[in-house]
């Protein structure tokens, strides 16, 4: 069982417009190696934080709208977005702990 939501330009607007908890979104791609690597953390991530965030994966492909509001210049890239409003991001393949240490503080 995946804890990750797949989602679009359109339903990820909505998500971030409604949500009452931060969402880390994560930005990658199917040809992408990195992200592929990186899959495993950010599934831990969404799984021991389920009750605190809601972890999505955005094809930029698929949905460049988005990619490219954010600035997203590569892939993987992570952003943890608060009341709709990006606070925090990292590019590139991380370590499960540097993600934790980025980004829990903010949750």
């Amino acid at each position: 069982m995946s804890y990750i939501t797949p989602v679009n330009d359109a339903s990820l607007a909505d998500l971030l417009n409604t949500s009452t908890i931060p969402i880390l979104v994560d930005f990658g791609a199917t040809w992408c190696g990195p992200c592929k690597l990186i899959e495993p953390h950010v599934e831990k991530m969404a799984e021991t934080y389920q009750n605190v965030i809601r972890v999505v994966k955005l094809d930029v492909d698929e949905s460049p709208e988005t990619a490219m509001r954010n600035q997203v210049m590569g892939v993987p890239t992570l952003i943890l977005f608060k009341d709709g409003k990006a606070i925090e991001r990292t590019s590139g393949l991380q370590p499960y702990e540097k993600l934790v240490e980025r980004f829990s503080p903010n949750f």
